[in-house]
Formats: structure tokens, sequence, C-alpha cells
């Protein structure tokens, strides 16, 4: 008996006949005749058997057609074997694929995965970022040479190298010449990286960054340049030290003077809107995962430009981004200003591994012990200094240090200590802080905490009523949006923390509860018992495997980088022979 398959492809049709073969075939066992039909102008007829002849008569029109019609259809034809033959299957009639099938799992695991790659300091950013802007920025940028510049006045000296004011030898009298240029012979590469970074991620914390290379000489050790537009050279510690602070800063910031009386009042604006702006630059530089780790008012200069503070040196700052610059037991920082815990980060966090693997992890380490705390402590240190004249010099604040440490770093015992018998200075200090219901001091107590974890983030700072009132600038429009997003979603996010931690105390237990810090710590120490359960001493092994791996990572990581002596990163700065 004979079948027929009918199969439609686009306007026409296959009839596929299936006979049953007396002798084995070659097209799959059995005789296949095809006769394509349809409102066409051509037709051929093919004839396959044991020992015959592919025979082809073209009456006219194309016959390209009717081979891809012959593939198309031996190709559907196949599963004949499976189906009933006879039956005839139309294309309209197929089930279609949806593409994307949307499902609440799906869209809660992209959520999260998004949500992950753009988490600070940005997984998605960086990759874009290194291998995207970083190389098509050093296709464009303006390159220069030592001979390029002419040598001006000295602007500072330090241990790690020399800052001077150039000029272009090609313009030496043209303002747009004029250039800040820094000859470093250590952390030079770091500082270089930092910049570049900074450059492209957030300009306007830092000053401007022109131009970094390294020159080499056989008379004398290898020295990296630094070039930067020079936008001037008040710091806001040649600032701060002046008997007219805060009133010197309003002149620059305006251009005149308010017509305003002196008093607690005005003084709380000018700091207020100083503050501001080191918080806004802060938040630029902790939003790509660089922590400075020695803001201090040397390190930060007023731009006669921008009529802003910035931030300078970068030598001390690390990129947890992809973990250029940190050494997990190792720190660089100013006594003066720098945080209790002295490390950004815990001393058992690994040092960084590859580029690739740790630019995946930064968004887990940086949760895990929020280093951009650190920077906070020191701008709340010179918050402190500015409302505080007698504050302001070396060894006030290394006797306030003191004071503060017997206190436990707690700054509400400090002032309870001296209030009582302080000066005119300090209360006049506390009585500015305590302007608008004490909102200024609300804010101190939140940058000054001895624990990371309790102060709050650049970002958290800006959202607080501290700078609800505009200050002497104006925000910009997209500063203002910032403020107004932050506003509204730290309510929530508060709320939010609140409700999981109280859940988290009330777990296991049907009132409140919870475990206790001894639970905690025995909970984290916990070893195998011969007499224990087989559930805890599972769990005890587990606990006892995953300390010992940690261990392990930590010492040939630590290794691994002692001896590690060039970096990759100087790969990328330009070298002058």
């Amino acid at each position: 008996m004979a079948s027929v398959a009918t199969i439609g492809i686009g306007v026409g049709v296959i009839k596929l006949q299936h006979h049953k073969p007396k002798h084995k075939s070659l097209f799959l066992g059995q005789r296949l005749r095809i006769r394509p039909s349809g409102d066409t102008q051509c037709s051929a007829r093919f004839s396959v058997s044991n020992q015959r002849v592919v025979q082809v008569f073209a009456l006219g029109g194309e016959w390209v057609d009717t081979v891809h019609n012959l593939f198309v259809g031996v190709g559907v034809g196949l599963p004949c074997s499976v189906m009933q033959c006879g039956d005839v299957i139309y294309r309209s009639t197929l089930p279609k694929s949806n593409g994307l099938t949307l499902t609440i799992p799906g869209v809660i695991l992209a959520l999260g995965t998004l949500s992950y790659l753009w988490a600070t300091p940005g997984v998605a950013p960086g990759f874009f970022d290194m291998f995207v802007l970083a190389f098509v920025e050093r296709l464009f940028r303006p390159s220069y040479r030592k001979d390029d510049f002419v040598l001006g006045k000295k602007l500072g000296e330090g241990s790690f190298g020399v800052v001077y004011r150039v000029s272009l030898a090609n313009k030496p009298s043209s303002k747009e010449g004029d250039l800040v240029l820094k000859k470093a012979t250590e952390y030079g590469a770091v500082e270089i990286w930092m910049n570049e970074r900074v450059r492209r991620a957030c300009a306007s914390s830092c000053a401007d960054f022109v131009y970094g290379f390294l020159e080499s000489s056989s008379k004398k050790s290898a020295e990296y340049w630094l070039i930067w537009r020079f936008e001037g050279d008040a710091t806001l510690a040649d600032l701060v030290q002046s008997r007219e602070f805060p009133y010197n800063v309003e002149t620059l910031i305006l251009g005149e003077v308010q017509a305003l009386p002196k008093g607690l009042e005005r003084e709380n604006r000018i700091i207020q809107t100083i503050m501001r702006q080191i918080l806004f630059a802060l938040d630029g530089l902790h939003s790509t995962g660089i922590v400075h780790r020695d803001i201090k008012p040397q390190n930060i200069i007023f731009s006669e430009d921008s009529r802003t503070f910035k931030i300078i040196d970068l030598g001390a700052a690390t990129d947890l981004r992809v973990g250029i610059n940190y050494i997990p037991k190792e720190f660089l920082l100013d006594p003066r200003y720098a945080a209790p815990e002295q490390y950004i980060m815990s001393t058992q966090t690994p040092s960084a591994p590859s580029v690739p693997v740790a630019t995946a992890l930064s968004p887990v380490l940086w949760q895990l012990n929020l280093p951009d705390r650190f920077d906070i402590y020191s701008a709340g240190l010179i918050f402190l200094q500015m409302a505080f004249p007698g504050l302001r010099s070396d060894n006030s604040l290394v006797q306030f240090n003191r004071q503060l440490k017997r206190c436990e770093y707690d700054i509400v015992a400090w002032r309870k200590t001296v209030e009582p018998r302080c000066g005119p200075e300090l209360r006049r200090g506390f009585e500015l802080l305590d302007l608008d219901g004490g909102i200024g001091w609300e804010l101190l107590k939140s940058m000054v905490r001895y624990k990371a974890r309790q102060r709050l983030s650049a970002k958290a700072s800006l959202a607080h009523p501290y700078f609800d009132r505009e200050g002497l600038l104006a925000l910009s429009f997209m500063q203002t949006l910032r403020l107004q997003l932050l506003r509204a979603t730290q309510q929530d996010y508060g709320e939010a923390a609140k409700w999981i931690t109280n859940l988290m105390a009330k777990s296991g237990t049907q009132k409140d509860g919870g475990f206790t810090e001894a639970q905690l710590q025995e909970l984290r120490e916990i070893e195998p018992k011969k007499k224990a359960s087989a559930p805890r001493n599972a769990l005890a092994s587990a606990l006892k495997l995953q300390r010992k791996i940690i261990r392990t990572l930590n010492e040939s990581m630590d290794e691994l980088n002692r001896r590690r002596k060039s970096f990759w990163w100087s790969r990328w700065i330009p070298r002058e022979e």
C-alpha cells in the first residue's frame, strides 16, 4: 500500500508518496516521488530509485525553488515514519515558540543579577571602564614629554615627591598652559592609575588630571611625572588657619561678601556648603570603588574655576574594584585624621586575586567591610575642626584624639566631659552645631563613631536634614535630583532594615529572643565532638573546614604578594626613555 503525505511549504505543496520497496533503496530504504504543485510556471518530475538516473525537465521559470523545496521537503518529511501519513500539515498550524517566557523566579533572578552587577563598586561599569573607556581614552588623549614643560614656582614637597607650577614650553605666557607637575619617586604608578580612573568616572571629585608617564634614565632612579591643570594653590588647611575663616571662604565661593551680619547663622551656612562639597566629592570616589585613606584639609584644594573644593593626592588611595594598592595587613594614613580601625577592611581579608575575579567579588567584600566609612570618619574630624576653632592646630587635634580615645570614641561622652569646663571657643562651636534643633551635632555624631558600620555613608550624609537648606550656593539640577532621590528612599531603606533586624532578633522564638553574642561566638568556634549529634558535628566540620580554607588562602595570597615585584597596571603607564 502506498501512502501520501502532503506538506505545505510557502505557497506550494509537496506530496510524498511512500511505497514498500521490494529491494533496499538508496534513500532510507524507500522510494521517493516528489511532485511540486502550485500556480508556478515551472514543473519538474524527479524519480529516484536504486538504479535510476535523476532526470530534470525544466519547462520554464527558476529551478532553484524546486531544489530548495526538495531539501526543505525532505527535512520536514523525515519524521513521516512516526506520524500518520496522509495528514496534511500546514506551516500556519505548527506550534510557534514564544521566544522568551517570563516567570516570577526568572524576573527575580534577572533583577538580582542586574542589582549585583551595578552595586558599589560596580562590576559592569568596571569592565566597561577598563576594556572600553580606558582604551578609547588612550587613543585620543594628548601626550607630553618632560621637554614640553618649563618649571616654575615650587608649590610643595613631601616624602613621595615634589610639586611645581609649570607652563608649556610652546605657550610660556598663556594662562591655558598653566599646569601643576609632580615628580613622584614612590607610589607614582598608583597615583597615575587612580587619577585616570577618577577622570573617567567622577572628574568633578578631584583635580583635573592631564597626563602621567614614567621617566627612566641610567643616571638616576626612575621618576613618575604627573600633570594636572592648575586650578588654585589654596588648600582647605590654608583657609582654615586664617583668622577670617569661614568668611574668607565665602568670598571665594560667591566672589563677594554677603550683606548679612556676622554670626553663628552665617558661619553655619558657609561650613554647611564646604561639607556638602566634600561629601559630594567623596561620594563620587566611593561610588566607583576608590577609598582615599588620607582625607585631611591639606588634601582638599579650592578650585578657582569651578568655585568648589576638590580632593587631591591619591597616592595612598586604593581601588577596591580591582584590588590595586590594597594589602590586608598594611595601611597608609595620617594618624591625626585616621579612623580608630586604621584598616579599611579586615586583616583576615585575602589579598586581591586576578583582576576579573577581584572585580566580580568586589560588591561582596564592599558590603562585608564598608571601607568607605574610613573616609567618612576623617571628614567628620574636618567638620569638627571647622566648627571648633580651638581644634584647628595639630597639637589640639592630637589632644582631642587622646580625649576621645579615653571616652571609648564616644563623642557624646566627650561632650559631657569637656562642656561643663570648656572655654568660649568650644562653647561657641557647640552653639553652632546646636542650631536648628541640633541637626549639625546629629550629623557629626553619625560620622564620628567607633564602629565603621554605624557611620553614615557619603550618600546618606548628603541626605541628612542638615543639608536641607541650600547654603551659600544653589545646587545644580542633577545634584538636587540625587538628593531628592536619596531622601525619598532613605526612610524606606531604614524601615526595611528595622523589619529585617526585627525578624532576625526573633528567629527561632515566638517572642523576643534570637542569638546572644556569646552564642554567636560559640557558633563561630564550634568544633566536632564524639558524643554530639550527627547534624551538629556536620555543621561543626563544615565551619572548621571553612576556617582552614580561609587561613590557607590568606597565607598563600600574602606569600604571592610578597614575591610579586612588578605590578601589572604599571604596564599601562607610558614610558619616556
